[in-house]
């Protein structure tokens, strides 16, 4: 039987048991004097430990161009988690596609594409380019979070949200969010919460509060990417869905998923942010997928990212809702509640003498 997870996924050796056991033979002829037949018996191979050294020899060989290939289509250029932005003028209206925006006059559809909670299509606009767009609950939320993530300079994928649109063969959607897919931009794969090149650095400390700050409770590998261009490889944020809503109700495994929602900007509002301040580090009211990398966030790690996040004018982050198609009234209560979330990070992390 094999072992799918190996690079001979066909080879599984046990030596516990003989596939060929030996078969019993009752034999009256005399045993041969000691020493003859010996070489004989040096040279025979059983069958079975023949097939095993061959599969052996396949299965070193097998690894050594898995290896190889990891290396030619892995990341190879340079990391980058972070880069410093002029928060303040960031457009976030725009986002990070900035003037590249869509030409619907024409859409092709290409195909759907599986996976995750929303549903997806890929097309493309009459202009040739690619977008996937996703349609459902997520759509507004992820729209708003990209452009608040990519205004303090974290990267993201790129996103503009149409209120309508017609995808032949289809039908009419509503509230549709367009994620570009740029030629010159290759996607590697994805980067793990756990293991990366930026573990410890207040730039990814940062990053994963950022995700509580959004109620972000989908903190799973799935929704990380990395993006090459440019000599570059980007670690990128590439599902923010289930932002603006409220986390799970308890930090048990499995039952921490009651309670929660997704976009839901009421919710959002009500849900407390910060739970304490304890021996210089900062216990986020989170419940969610790795919350549990959340645990080693010092009070500078929260100082960092608040600096950042009191750059941002009301207005910009106004914008970021109103560029997610949200109503008058939640644009108001979502554009709050983020406000006051700042607050909260600012005042905690606060040094004394600034008080």
């Amino acid at each position: 039987m094999g072992n799918p997870g190996s690079p001979c996924p066909f080879f599984f050796v046990s030596y516990h048991t003989d596939p060929f056991p030996p078969v019993s033979h009752t034999v009256d002829t005399a045993l041969p004097a000691i020493g003859q037949g010996m070489e004989e018996r040096k040279m025979y191979k059983p069958p079975h430990k023949l097939l095993a050294a061959a599969l052996s020899v396949l299965c070193v060989a097998s690894f050594a161009m898995a290896q190889k290939d990891d290396k030619k289509n892995g990341p190879s250029g340079t990391p980058i988690l972070w880069e410093k932005t002029d928060v303040a003028s960031y457009d976030t209206a725009a986002g990070p596609l900035g003037d590249v925006q869509p030409d619907l006059s024409k859409v092709t559809f290409i195909e759907e594409e599986k996976g995750g909670f929303s549903k997806k299509y890929k097309i493309k606009d009459a202009a040739g380019r690619t977008w996937v767009a996703k349609v459902g609950d997520e759509a507004q939320s992820e729209t708003a979070a990209v452009r608040l993530v990519s205004a303090i300079g974290f990267r993201t994928d790129t996103n503009v949200l149409v209120p309508k649109l017609t995808i032949p063969g289809v039908g009419d959607l509503t509230n549709v969010r367009l994620e570009a897919r740029p030629d010159d931009v290759k996607r590697l794969g994805t980067w793990s919460w756990k293991d990366n090149p930026f573990k410890g650095t207040k730039e990814f400390q940062g990053l994963k509060v950022m995700m509580a700050f959004l109620n972000n409770w989908d903190m799973k590998e799935a929704n990380n990417v990395i993006l090459e261009k440019d000599g570059k490889d980007y670690y990128a944020i590439s599902d923010l869905g289930v932002s603006f809503g409220k986390t799970g109700s308890n930090g048990l495994p499995v039952f921490w998923r009651v309670g929660r929602s997704r976009n839901s900007p009421e919710e959002y509002a009500e849900a407390d942010f910060i739970k304490r301040v304890k021996d210089g580090k900062i216990t986020f009211n989170f419940n969610g997928k790795n919350d549990g990398s959340l645990g080693d966030v010092t009070l500078a790690d929260g100082r960092w990212l608040a600096d950042l996040l009191n750059q941002l004018t009301d207005k910009q982050i106004e914008d970021a809702f109103r560029a997610a198609n949200y109503s008058d009234a939640d644009v108001k209560t979502l554009s709050q509640s983020v406000r006051e979330r700042i607050r909260a990070l600012d005042f905690v992390t606060r040094p004394p003498s600034a008080e």
